[in-house]
């Protein structure tokens, strides 16, 4: 299991350096498929800004593939790219649209055979038992698809809450008491690496 839930991407040296040193070839040999969902220009900048992120990291622009789920397949196998990174968005939306088009399946296919999975915000929190965290508290998205079925991808039993900031502590401590699994914060240019057994919080 090789994860990186990030609160913001690769925004910092140090997650670019975590990223990179879980590549099993150099970056510029490693090929890395862009999951989105956007819709509006604004979100498509945001996404451009991931290729841009990943090339500084290494990665050469070529091997940088992009699939917008909410109106394209992905592919069935996954097993061509080194490394997997969702874009964060609606995580209902983008939850939903991974079982409509497949792509929840192929990514445990992937990660359990070793693939790596890179989220952001809402890629992160999907990487979870399920998403219940992503609808909590002021700022937390709404459920506009109507998703009932809130499972994850099981990836970890770590619930991710992305985009922290003092003032939200009451009510993140509020949701842990609800919950029988463990929560990890992370502000932006943070991020929680899962290589195996072992867990890390990549802090600024």
């Amino acid at each position: 299991m090789k994860l990186i839930l990030t609160s913001r991407g690769l925004s910092t040296k140090k997650l670019g350096r975590a990223f990179i040193g879980l590549l099993e070839r150099n970056a510029s040999e490693s090929r890395v498929l862009v999951v989105h969902t956007a819709q509006k220009q604004e979100h498509l900048l945001f996404v451009d800004g991931v290729g841009k992120e990943l090339s500084r990291n290494g990665v050469l622009l070529p091997n940088i593939n992009y699939v917008n789920i909410a109106g394209t397949q992905p592919p069935t196998s996954l097993a061509e790219f080194d490394a997997v990174y969702i874009c964060g968005g609606n995580t209902y939306f983008i939850l939903d649209r991974m079982r409509k088009t497949g792509l929840a399946g192929s990514l445990k296919r992937y990660v359990r055979a070793g693939g790596i999975y890179l989220g952001i915000s809402a890629g992160s929190i999907i990487a979870g038992k399920d998403i219940s965290i992503a609808g909590w508290g002021i700022e937390g998205d709404s459920n506009d698809v109507g998703l009932t079925d809130l499972q994850g991808l099981n990836f970890t039993d770590i619930a991710v809450f992305p985009h922290y900031k003092d003032k939200l502590k009451r009510e993140v401590r509020e949701f842990m008491q609800t919950v029988q699994y463990p929560v990890e914060v992370l502000r932006d240019g943070e991020a929680l690496m899962i290589n195996g057994n072992n867990h890390k919080k990549i802090v600024r």
